[in-house]
C-alpha cells in the first residue's frame, strides 16, 4: 500500500492545487524541484559547459533510469525536448517510399495521424486505419489481416490516447509485427508512469513518450526507445548532428553506436537531471503500485460522475487508465473546467479537432473535459471534485 502521507509531503503542489490534470502535466515531486534548481543554481555559478561537465555522470544516468522504467538497456534510449520531437526523428528514420503503406489506428495521437498525413503529402505513402473494436479499440484481429496482407513499412500504435481512457493492446499488435517483419513504432506518452510499459513485452522498434505527464518529470523533456534491429541496420533520423554522428572525411560520417544517434548535442541539463530524478521516483514508489492504486482512484470517479445530471462519460474499452472525458448536454467542456478552476482544481478540455476520428464515432461535435487523476489524488479530493461538478451542472 502506498504511503499517501509521504507522497504528498513530497508533492509541494497539492498545498496550492486539487490536481486532476496529471493527463496534461503532473505535479513534480519536491527530488526532482531540487535536481532542477540546483543545477540551474550550478550553471549560475560555474557556467553551462563547466556544469554539464561536473554533472556529467549523474547526466549520463537518465539513461540507465529510463531503461530501467522501460525494462532495456540505456545504450537504447535518446532522450528528446519532447514526444512529438522523438517521434518524427523515429519517422524521420524510416525510408518512406511512394505507395508504402503506414498501418495505424482511428485512436492514434493527433500529431501522429497529422505527420502520417504530411509524409502521404510529400512522398505518397498510404495511411491506412485498421478497424474499431469496442472491447480493446483497435481491432486485434483485422490489425493482423492487415499486416499479413498489405506488408506496411510501419506499424504505428498509441497505446493510450490523449482524449480517452481506452489502453490498446500494443503487445498482441507488437508479436504480428515480429511474425511479419514489419516496423513498429509506439506513442507510450500517456502510458509511461501510470502502467507497467515493457519494451521487451510490446516488441516494438521505436517507443517515444514525455517526461511532464505520469512521470511527473519536467516540462522540455521526452524520450525515445530504439531497438537492435533499427540499430543493426544503420538506421538514424535524416537530420543528424556531431553528436549522433562522426563526421570522417569531407563526404562521410560515421554513425554514434547507440540509440544517441537520434539526439542532438545540445539539452538542457537542468531537465535531463530533472526528468532522471522522476524516473528513479516512480520506480521507488512502484510502477505496479501505482497502477493499482489510479485502478481504484478511476473506479470510483466513475461511478460518482455516472451519477452526474446530464453528463456522459465517453470512455470505451475493457481496460483504461487514469483518463476519464466526460461530456455533459448542460454545460460545456469549458464552462465545467473554469468552475473546477475557480475552486483551485485543475483539470483540461479533449478538444474534437484532437479526436477527430474517435469523437465523430461517438456522436460528438464538440470538446470533453479530461479529468486524470493520479496515485497522489485523495478520496477527499474526488469528492471535492464531484461535488463541485454536481454544483456546476444543476
Amino acid at each position: 500500500m502506498l504511503d499517501l502521507t509521504t507522497l504528498r509531503a513530497d508533492t509541494p503542489g497539492v498545498q496550492h492545487v486539487t490536481h486532476f490534470n496529471n493527463a496534461g502535466a503532473s505535479l513534480m515531486p519536491q527530488p526532482v524541484i531540487d535536481a532542477i534548481t540546483a543545477h540551474i543554481t550550478l550553471e549560475a555559478q560555474i557556467g553551462g559547459y563547466e556544469a554539464a561537465e561536473v554533472r556529467k555522470t549523474a547526466i549520463q544516468d537518465f539513461y540507465q533510469a529510463t531503461a530501467d522504467l522501460l525494462n532495456t538497456t540505456a545504450d537504447h534510449i535518446a532522450a528528446a525536448a519532447n514526444a512529438t520531437d522523438a517521434y518524427a526523428r523515429a519517422l524521420s528514420s524510416i525510408p518512406f517510399q511512394r505507395d508504402d503503406v503506414i498501418l495505424t489506428t482511428t485512436n492514434d495521437y493527433v500529431s501522429n495521424q497529422i505527420a502520417f498525413l504530411s509524409l502521404q503529402k510529400r512522398f505518397g505513402v498510404k495511411v491506412v486505419r485498421a478497424a474499431h473494436d469496442p472491447a480493446t479499440g483497435v481491432s486485434v484481429e483485422d490489425m493482423a489481416e492487415k499486416i499479413k496482407s498489405l506488408r506496411p513499412r510501419l506499424v504505428a500504435v498509441t497505446h493510450v490516447p490523449t482524449n480517452s481512457g481506452l489502453i490498446q493492446p500494443v503487445e498482441a499488435i507488437g508479436q504480428f509485427c515480429r511474425e511479419y517483419d514489419v516496423l513498429y513504432l509506439v506513442d507510450a506518452c500517456q502510458s509511461v508512469g501510470q502502467l507497467l510499459v515493457d519494451v521487451q513485452a510490446i516488441q516494438c522498434d521505436f517507443l517515444t513518450a514525455t517526461c511532464r505527464k505520469f512521470l511527473r518529470g519536467p516540462r522540455g523533456m521526452g524520450f525515445l526507445y530504439v531497438s537492435h534491429k533499427v540499430l543493426a541496420a544503420n538506421m538514424a533520423p535524416l537530420f543528424i548532428d556531431l553528436h549522433g554522428a562522426s563526421w570522417e572525411s569531407a563526404d562521410t560520417y560515421k554513425l554514434e553506436p547507440t540509440a544517441k544517434r537520434f539526439e542532438d548535442w545540445e539539452f538542457a541539463h537542468a531537465l535531463v537531471l530533472g526528468a532522471a530524478e522522476a524516473h528513479r521516483y516512480a520506480l521507488s514508489v512502484g510502477i505496479g503500485a501505482i497502477a493499482e492504486r489510479n485502478a481504484v482512484l478511476c473506479r470510483k470517479l466513475h461511478t460518482k460522475l455516472a451519477q452526474l445530471p446530464g453528463v456522459r462519460l465517453l470512455d470505451e474499452g475493457d481496460r483504461l487508465s487514469s483518463i476519464i472525458t466526460l461530456f455533459s448536454d448542460r454545460k460545456s467542456a469549458t464552462d465545467l473546467k473554469t468552475a473546477l478552476s475557480n475552486e483551485r482544481i485543475n483539470t483540461s478540455i479533449s478538444t474534437h479537432g484532437a479526436a477527430i476520428l474517435d469523437y465523430d464515432r461517438k456522436g460528438m461535435k464538440t470538446a470533453a473535459l479530461r479529468i486524470s487523476p493520479h496515485y497522489f489524488n485523495t478520496d477527499e479530493e474526488i469528492e471535492t471534485l464531484v461535488e463541485t461538478l454536481n454544483r456546476t451542472l444543476i
